[in-house]
Order: structure tokens, then C-alpha cells, then sequence
């Protein structure tokens, strides 16, 4: 049973991990308290790969006052070396005797084993507090640790009647200063930005964050199935981009990597890309999140697959009439049931625009 005071100590863990929202990729994000008899003796998180994980840099704060102490840590600690020693050894050895984690490791490497050399050693080990919330925060990390794949948020700006552009391909700007603020936290957050050609064509976007104060910018990937994207696009100018497209022709591909892309070939039916392959791929490049901002086409398509795992629908208080460009392009749907539910998750005005956070039923 968790008292008051065990809530309190890991909503504190989980604020320190919420500090490395922006720059842990590929790792989770981690926060940890140490507490002695009843007071906060130290606190860290993990600030980015390679550097110090949460628990050493609270075992650090913490110092002597670590003995005898209880460590509330938002994920198991690991077990496992990697670009750094196991924290659940730290602990050992800094004489915790409790520690209370809001969630397993999904880490396969993990998974278990940190509780189990902990107990080993006679620490007394609980978890499951707070657990959504740490989740939630690590969405992406369990995602590509369960699935293989990132979390896939699709990100789409339209009007009261669900246009994205007018016919002729206008969309500057749909929604206010502020939505547009709010988009870069989004980017800031995820491990790559995904896009169509349809939308580098259209709107020769760079696709970085211009907004949010951060050490790194995501990864840009443009699904280009034709490799009809030119070498001076403003999205190749800076930055690693990866162009996914099913086309073999070698001189185009040289010359876009020339220009600095990696081309991955990953073809699939119609002469389109496979889109599920592509993701693997992510997965396997350490892309915890992935945000899609692009058009009907590759919204719908991703959609259609089943590869969507949550919107982020940015609403404008305007109306564009019939003959405006939607939000996916979807197959005719002949019958109800056919329809694509949503269980909306939160809904919140930003400016003068609404934000509506909806994720895609299995």
C-alpha cells in the first residue's frame, strides 16, 4: 500500500524525468529521488545519452546520506553495462535498502533483472506507482521496445470542417501564432519528423525546431517513392535526413546522398514504400517517437496500415468549404463500421485554435 507521501516522492521523480524530454533520445527518461527518514537527500536525472543515469546523479547529490536510504526511481534501474555502469549496483553500493520504481524496464536487457539483482543483494523492491503516468512520459521507449517500431503521432492543422489547404494548395496559416509555437515543442520532443514529398514540393519546409530551445534537432525523414525530391531542398541543407523510397535508380540516389541524404530503398506494392518496413527501420535507429506532419496522402496511408497511434489535430475557428484539400486520404467507406474510432484523450484551447489529442483504437 503507498502512502501520501510515496505519491508525492515519485511525482517529484517524474518532474525531474519530464526535464529530459528533449534530449534522452534513444533512452528513456528517468527521474530519481533519495530519501532518509522522511526528507529529499538527493535527486537527479538523466539528461541525455551517454551521461550519468538518473540514480547516479541523485546517489551523487545524495552522498552518505544514500545509506539507509529509499530510492523512488521512475523506471527499474538497469542492470546491464552499456555506455554506462548498472545503476542498480550503484545503489547497492551506496547502501539504499529501498527502492520504489513507478515501472518495469520493457528493455529486454532489463526486463526484471534490475529488480532481481537488487533483491539479491537485500534490497526491498516495489513498482507499480505512478506507473500510467511513467508510461506515459516513455510512451515512445516502450513502444519500440515492445513493438520494434516508434510511437507514430500524427500531427494535422484544419479548419472547423477538416481542411487542411484550399484546393490550390495554400495552408499558410490555417491556425494562430501559438498552435505554431506548440507544433515545436512537438518536433523538440521526437526523434524524427516524418513527411511526404507531396508537402516538400509543395511547401519546400525544413522541418526542424525553430521554436523550443534544445540541444538537438530530430531526424527528418521524407517518404519519397519516386525520388522526385530535388538536392536543394531546404530539408537536405541541414541536419541528418533519411529519403525512404522504392526507387533503384542509382544515379539519382548518388546524387541526393551527395547532397547529404541517406537514401534507403524499401519498396513495396504499386511502387510505393513500404511504410511498415520503414518504421522497423526507425525502430532499429533508436527513433523512440516519431512525428508525421504531412498531407492526405501519407496521413492516409499510414492511417489505412494501421501504423497511427495517436493524433495531435490542431482545430481553427475558420471555415474552407467543400472544395479544400482534407485531412486523409481514405478509401470510400460504404459501410459504418468501416469507420476509424478514436478515443480523444484530451482536448485544450491553445490561443485561439484547439488542440485535440485522440488515440487510434486497436
Amino acid at each position: 500500500m503507498y502512502t501520501a507521501a510515496d505519491h508525492a516522492f515519485m511525482a517529484q521523480a517524474l518532474r525531474l524525468a519530464e526535464k529530459g524530454l528533449y534530449t534522452t533520445t534513444p533512452n528513456p527518461r528517468v527521474g530519481c529521488v533519495i530519501v532518509r527518514d522522511g526528507k529529499v537527500v538527493g535527486e537527479g536525472w538523466h539528461e541525455k545519452a551517454g551521461s550519468p543515469h538518473a540514480e547516479v546523479n541523485a546517489l551523487k547529490a545524495a552522498g552518505e546520506l544514500a545509506r539507509g536510504a529509499t530510492a523512488y526511481v521512475t523506471l527499474e534501474p538497469c542492470s546491464h553495462f552499456g555506455r554506462t555502469p548498472p545503476c542498480a549496483e550503484a545503489l547497492v553500493s551506496a547502501g539504499v535498502v529501498n527502492v520504489v520504481a513507478a515501472m518495469r524496464d520493457p528493455n529486454p536487457l532489463v526486463a526484471g533483472n534490475g529488480f532481481a539483482l537488487l533483491e539479491l543483494a537485500g534490497v526491498r523492491t516495489r513498482s507499480g506507482l505512478m506507473e500510467n503516468e511513467a508510461r506515459e512520459l516513455n510512451i515512445g521507449f516502450v513502444s519500440r521496445m515492445t513493438r520494434g517500431r516508434p510511437w507514430v503521432r500524427v500531427k494535422t492543422a484544419s479548419s472547423l470542417d477538416g481542411k487542411t489547404a484550399l484546393s490550390s494548395g495554400t495552408s499558410f496559416w490555417i491556425t494562430g501564432e501559438a498552435a505554431r509555437r506548440d507544433v515545436h515543442r512537438l518536433r523538440a520532443r521526437s526523434c524524427a519528423v516524418l513527411t511526404g514529398i507531396g508537402t516538400v514540393l509543395a511547401d519546400d519546409p525544413q522541418m526542424n525546431v525553430r521554436d523550443v530551445a534544445t540541444t538537438r534537432q530530430p531526424v527528418r525523414v521524407v517518404v519519397d517513392s519516386q525520388l522526385r525530391i530535388g538536392p536543394a531542398a531546404k530539408i537536405l541543407t541541414s541536419g541528418k535526413v533519411l529519403l525512404a523510397t522504392a526507387s533503384e535508380d542509382a544515379q539519382r540516389i548518388g546524387k541526393l546522398a551527395d547532397a547529404g541524404a541517406e537514401v534507403l530503398v524499401l519498396p513495396g506494392s504499386a511502387g510505393q514504400v513500404d511504410l511498415a518496413k520503414l518504421l522497423a527501420e526507425l525502430g532499429k535507429r533508436g527513433i523512440n517517437e516519431l512525428m508525421v506532419e504531412a498531407g492526405c496522402t501519407l496521413n492516409g496511408a499510414l492511417l489505412a496500415a494501421g501504423l497511427v497511434d495517436e493524433l495531435v489535430m490542431y482545430v481553427a475557428p475558420v471555415l474552407m468549404g467543400d472544395k479544400a484539400r482534407g485531412l486523409f486520404g481514405l478509401p470510400e467507406m460504404t459501410e459504418m463500421n468501416q469507420r476509424q474510432e478514436l478515443n480523444v484523450v484530451e482536448t485544450t484551447m491553445i490561443g485561439q485554435d484547439m488542440r485535440i489529442r485522440a488515440r487510434v483504437k486497436a
